[in-house]
């Protein structure tokens, strides 16, 4: 199950789209969808969950908690809505766009795709526009 949470201001438009199309990420890779909860917060939030957890006094547009088993996809992704703004605006692109950017992202970490090194990252990305085309996609 796909849930969204809100602890700020910021209130996703269109639940179930958004809820399908994680639903439809997680199986287009060979995953089974578990519990995966989203939760919208402030930079501030954020900064505390990244201090208190991984001990990163740093901002941050995401943390993802993987509670996954074997193909089953679980885990909590906190995405503070303030970074995204900000960085819509550094990259230039529309918020929605880089929202869903973040969402796939988080997702993508819990099926066990990262981004530290340069290979990594490299395909990360791609796997993130991969996705993002998904959500503009009619099922």
């Amino acid at each position: 199950m796909i849930e969204f949470h809100f602890k700020s201001e910021f209130q996703l438009e269109n639940i179930a789209q958004h809820s399908d199309w994680v639903s439809r990420i997680i199986n287009s890779e060979d995953f089974v969808v578990g519990q995966v909860d989203y939760i919208f917060c402030s930079d501030e939030d954020l900064l505390k969950i990244n201090v208190e957890y991984l001990n990163h006094d740093t901002l941050t547009d995401i943390i993802t908690f993987d509670y996954s088993d074997g193909t089953t996809i679980s885990g909590d992704v906190f995405i503070s809505t303030d970074r995204v703004m900000e960085n819509a605006v550094t990259f230039n692109v529309d918020f929605g766009e880089e929202l869903l950017r973040v969402m796939s992202h988080g997702v993508l970490h819990l099926m066990g795709y990262g981004d530290k090194s340069e290979k990594e990252a490299s395909l990360m990305r791609k796997k993130e526009e991969e996705k993002i085309k998904m959500f503009h996609v009619e099922q």
